[in-house]
């Protein structure tokens, strides 16, 4: 019998709850998950990804918890467990992973059908960029995900696979940190032509381009390849992989 009470601790899976026909399951839900609009806006909020309401959830009766490795917390998820609650932990590290947990979260709930027709669509767009930016040098791009300290990503990340994918070469790729904090003048030495600015998980705004006036010598700034992004194509996988897949290659080629 596959879950009909779930609480979703991730807004891209709440996404893909309702993309693939599962979406009336879903009883919770995070104060992040925002799509579908009309969909979430009737479901029980449990909190944010790394303070769930614990207590809340358990009122909630769920018989499935969908959870992820990076985004939420093991003691968390080991509570839940611990009250018997199913919780199903995912991780996809690509935007190959990505695309696949479609199909398996359409497997695990049994609407399978469903949900492989999206991953289908999906994988052939992913094919289709692929083959596009085979031929095109990547470009150079920094993509801060904080300010105050600018922090960025390395190439253990999804966010680096979607830039590889879309066309862009991550100018911080080899830090030996994920997430690593990095001052302006390391941005300037590492030239890139393109900056990308997410509107999360730090809001990003047209004030912050500014930041980069002192280096006008920088490929980026010089050619006025600073776009603000949404930063969801950034980091949600499922059905978000195929409008990121439409946006950000455009912006690495030239």
């Amino acid at each position: 019998m596959p879950a009909r009470r779930i609480v979703s601790l991730i807004p891209s899976i709440t996404e893909i709850l309702f993309a693939i026909g599962a979406g009336d399951r879903v009883v919770g839900c995070t104060i992040y998950c925002t799509e579908p609009p009309e969909g979430v806006a009737t479901k029980t909020r449990v909190g944010g990804e790394k303070n769930p309401r614990l207590d809340v959830i358990r009122e909630l009766d769920p018989d499935l918890v969908i959870a992820n490795v990076e985004e939420n917390v093991r003691e968390h998820v080991d509570a839940l467990r611990a009250w018997g609650i199913p919780v199903h932990v995912t991780y996809p590290r690509t935007v190959a992973d990505g695309i696949r947990l479609v199909g398996e979260l359409g497997a695990l709930l049994e609407v399978g059908e469903r949900a492989r027709g999206i991953e289908a669509e999906l994988r052939a767009r992913y094919e289709q960029g692929r083959a596009a930016t085979a031929g095109r040098r990547p470009r150079r791009v920094f993509c801060p995900i904080w300010r105050r300290p600018y922090m960025t990503i390395n190439r253990d990340t999804y966010v680096h696979d979607i830039l590889a994918v879309s066309g862009g070469a991550n100018v911080f790729g080899d830090e030996p940190r994920r997430y690593p904090e990095i001052a302006l003048e390391q941005v300037a030495a590492a030239d890139p032509e393109v900056i990308l600015l997410p509107d999360e998980p730090y809001r990003f705004r047209r004030a912050h381009v500014a930041d980069f006036d002192p280096f006008p010598g920088l490929p980026a700034v010089r050619n006025g390849r600073i776009h603000l992004v949404d930063g969801k194509l950034l980091s949600w996988y499922g059905p978000r992989i195929g409008e990121a897949l439409r946006v950000l290659p455009p912006l690495f080629a030239f």
